[in-house]
C-alpha cells in the first residue's frame, strides 16, 4: 500500500477533502454559523462580497454538481478560474464551519488548507489568481500548505503519488468526520491491480479513474461515490448507476463496468 506521509489534499480532478455539500437546494443546517454566508445566499456570493472588498477584476463562479448528482450549482462551494489557475473553495460541515481552500494551476495540484476567516480565503484565492507562486502564496496565507509535485514526468510515480494522497483524504474523512467509507473503498481499490495502475481522484463526493495523471483527465471510466452507513453508488460511463452495499461490491461494480482498454496513458497530452 501507498505509504501515508505528505501533505493531506484534495483528490480530484478539481478536487477537496471535505465532505459533500448539498447540490442546488437550500445552504445546510450548518451555515447558521456563517452569517455572510447565510445573508449572501451562498458561498459563492459571499465570496464575492468579501475579494471586491479588496478590489475589482476578480469573479467568483458556482462550484457546479458532480456526475450523479442533483443539477445546478452547489451553495456551499465557489470556483475562481482565470489564465491556466483555479481555486476552488468549499464550506466545512460541523461546529468550526470554516472553509477548504484548494488551488491548481493547468491542472496540477498546487496548495491546499483550510481556514475559519472568509477574508483570508478571499485574500488568498486573489493571491494565487493573481500569480503568486505556490511557496510565496503559503509564506503570505500561512493556513495553506504547498503540496509536493514530482520532478520528473513519469506516469508511475504520479500515480503513486496520487493514490498516496487519496490514502491520506480517505484517513482524514474516517478520523475527522467520522466517515470509514471513503477509507474501505479507497483501501480496496488499492488491493487490485488493474484499478491500481491507473490514476485516481476526488471530484467532489466522487472517486473517478483516470488512464493519465494530468490533463486531458478521461471520463470514460466509471466512477464511485459512497452514499453512508456502508453502501456505495457507482455510475458507469454510459449513464447506467447501481447501488451496492459493502466496499468491496463497490469495487467489483467498477471492475465490471472496466472497460478492456481501460490502461495507462503515456504522460501528459
Amino acid at each position: 500500500m501507498a505509504g501515508r506521509s505528505g501533505r493531506l489534499g484534495r483528490m480530484s480532478e478539481q478536487p477537496s477533502g471535505a465532505p459533500p455539500v448539498d447540490d442546488g437546494g437550500p445552504l445546510p443546517a450548518y451555515a447558521a454559523l456563517r452569517p455572510e454566508v447565510v445573508r449572501a445566499g451562498s458561498v459563492q456570493n459571499a465570496l464575492q462580497a468579501a475579494v471586491d472588498r479588496a478590489g475589482p477584476g476578480l469573479r467568483v463562479g458556482p462550484m457546479t454538481s458532480s456526475p450523479g448528482s442533483s443539477p445546478g450549482r452547489c451553495h456551499g462551494a465557489a470556483r475562481v478560474e482565470a489564465d491556466g489557475r483555479s481555486a476552488s473553495v468549499v464550506m466545512l460541515p460541523g461546529g468550526g464551519c470554516g472553509f477548504v481552500v484548494d488551488c491548481w494551476a493547468h491542472g496540477i495540484h498546487r496548495a491546499s488548507g483550510s481556514t475559519q476567516e472568509l477574508s483570508e480565503v478571499a485574500g488568498a484565492v486573489r493571491s494565487w489568481i493573481q500569480g503568486a507562486e505556490p511557496r510565496e502564496l503559503a509564506a503570505r496565507w500561512p493556513f495553506l500548505m504547498v503540496r509536493a509535485v514530482a520532478e520528473t514526468r513519469e506516469h508511475g510515480e504520479e500515480v503513486a503519488e496520487r493514490w498516496q494522497l487519496l490514502h491520506q483524504v480517505a484517513d482524514r474523512y474516517a478520523e475527522r468526520w467520522q466517515q470509514p467509507d471513503w477509507r474501505a473503498l479507497v483501501g480496496a481499490a488499492f488491493e487490485q491491480p488493474r484499478l491500481r495502475a491507473l490514476s485516481p481522484g476526488k471530484s467532489m463526493h466522487w472517486f473517478t479513474l483516470s488512464r493519465r495523471a494530468v490533463p486531458p483527465i478521461c471520463s470514460d471510466l466509471p466512477s464511485t461515490r459512497p452514499l453512508g452507513n456502508g453502501r456505495f453508488e457507482v455510475a458507469s460511463a454510459d449513464g447506467r448507476v447501481r447501488e451496492v452495499e459493502g466496499a468491496a461490491a463497490a469495487v467489483e461494480a467498477i471492475l465490471d463496468a472496466l472497460p478492456d482498454h481501460a490502461v495507462p496513458l503515456p504522460w501528459g497530452p
